[in-house]
């Protein structure tokens, strides 16, 4: 591990982010606002300013709240008095799905909830199922599982910057956040067959071996990232208007933070630099040197620079796995988890036989439970499993970031501008669909 753990938000100009003394002190009036918001007389607000508070509905729609999530809110004028956000439009029901699914179809379905990260959802469920299997996995399937994750930290990353920009009027964000993106999941089309929602990662290890090429096509990715990102700084760090825009906005301590169970970014805004990658290692992070990035005022500013820097700490471990890539079996070797390979069953009948009751029983697992937790792009992303023995689970459960980050939502909103709402809930980064799982 890098004997450096923190790295402060970068800007092009200097390697340490200061935020302006106006943010500073707008940063400090919005968090003393929030401390203090059971001690509000509503009524003594109304009368100063003689409006009577209005309720209103803000969503399910774009912009920030991504089509079903609904913020009900009380306004004064145009200030955020109270918020409630409103969840439960996408109905999956995919917790409950998992009961009747065998653990080799499992990641099929997680692999649904964070539709913007899917390879970080069959992770955890995959390392919950060896867990309980008591299996080891071969090395190269380890770090192929490793760089997979990383790249898709990217392009979730990149998948915000789009979308961060786009709600708060920076369209050309947009674009070229999405064209960067797009070089990502070419490479995940090449590897695994779909650009999202891969059922790749599985127990015992992944579905398949890294193509030929591979190499260069990561090369390419991350020969192009940097200069990218470095336009990006200049469109968008830098920038006057976003910065009002962002700094001093939605701002929480680390007490507050942790109070509320938030993780990822949201936490690591506050200058708490808590990642379960560094913190508490799993795969091979403990052999690849990055850096912890934190904020300092955990404003929706730190939240979107986090973010950007995140995806050259990822760039850092991807090449790491480059040099390191171990060769050898991309699965277990154990035949009572892993079918034979294809080309045995054109020619043995057992092999055959084998084959179909892996994909149609399933494979069995020792009666325990168990709780793994990974670092997904929007926090800590854990998976509750119980088993009774059999094919299926008895009992799946995610902790979903996306879902505890949410909570947040009253204070950071408290106090602010109707207009800064969108910017607040944008930073969050929610994915709806590991919300209504």
């Amino acid at each position: 591990m890098s004997a450096t753990t923190e790295t402060a938000i970068r800007r092009p100009a200097d390697a340490v982010l200061r935020i302006s003394e106006d943010a500073a002190l707008a940063a400090a009036d919005v968090s003393s606002a929030q401390a203090s918001t059971a001690d509000v007389d509503e009524g003594t607000v109304a009368a100063q300013s003689g409006d009577e508070p209005m309720l209103i509905n803000m969503g399910p729609q774009h912009p920030s709240t991504h089509g079903v999530l609904r913020i009900a809110m009380e306004l004064q004028g145009e200030t955020v008095l109270r918020s409630k956000p409103i969840i439960g439009y996408l109905h999956t029901g995919m917790e409950k799905t998992a009961e009747d699914l065998t653990y080799l179809q499992g990641p099929t379905n997680v692999t649904r909830m964070d539709y913007a990260s899917p390879l970080f959802n069959e992770l955890v469920f995959c390392l919950a199922v060896e867990d309980l299997l008591g299996t080891e996995i071969p090395p190269r399937a380890t770090w192929i599982r490793m760089l997979m994750c990383e790249l898709n930290r990217m392009s979730s990353h990149l998948l915000f910057l789009a979308t961060n920009g786009m709600d708060l009027g920076a369209l050309g964000m947009m674009l070229y956040g999405w064209r960067e993106r797009e070089e990502i999941l070419r490479f995940f089309e090449s590897v695994t067959g779909l650009r999202m929602n891969h059922n790749y990662i599985r127990p015992g290890g992944v579905a398949a071996d890294l193509p030929d090429g591979w190499q260069d096509d990561v090369e390419h990715i991350l020969a192009v990232l940097p200069g990218r990102l470095l336009e990006f700084d200049t469109l968008m760090t830098g920038q006057p208007i976003w910065r009002d825009r962002t700094q001093g906005v939605g701002v929480i301590t680390a007490d507050e933070a942790i109070a509320m169970s938030a993780t990822g970014p949201l936490l690591r805004s506050t200058g708490e630099a808590w990642d379960l990658r560094h913190t508490m290692p799993y795969l091979a992070y403990d052999e690849v040197e990055f850096d912890v990035v934190v904020g300092a005022y955990g404003d929706t500013f730190d939240r979107f620079s986090i973010r950007l820097n995140e995806i050259r700490e990822s760039m850092r471990i991807v090449e790491q796995c480059l040099d390191k890539m171990p060769k050898g079996p991309y699965r277990t070797e154990d035949r009572k988890i892993t079918p034979p390979p294809r080309a045995r069953i054109d020619e043995s009948m057992e092999a055959l036989i084998h084959h179909f009751k892996i994909f149609t029983e399933g494979f069995k697992v020792p009666p325990g439970e168990t709780y793994v937790a990974v670092e997904s792009p929007r926090g800590e992303l854990g998976c509750y499993l119980v088993s009774d023995g059999g094919p299926k689970p008895q009992r799946v459960h995610i902790r979903a970031p996306s879902f505890v980050n949410l909570q947040s939502l009253p204070h950071l909103m408290y106090g602010g501008l109707l207009a800064d709402a969108i910017a607040v809930i944008s930073s969050i980064d929610p994915i709806m669909g590991e919300v209504d799982r």
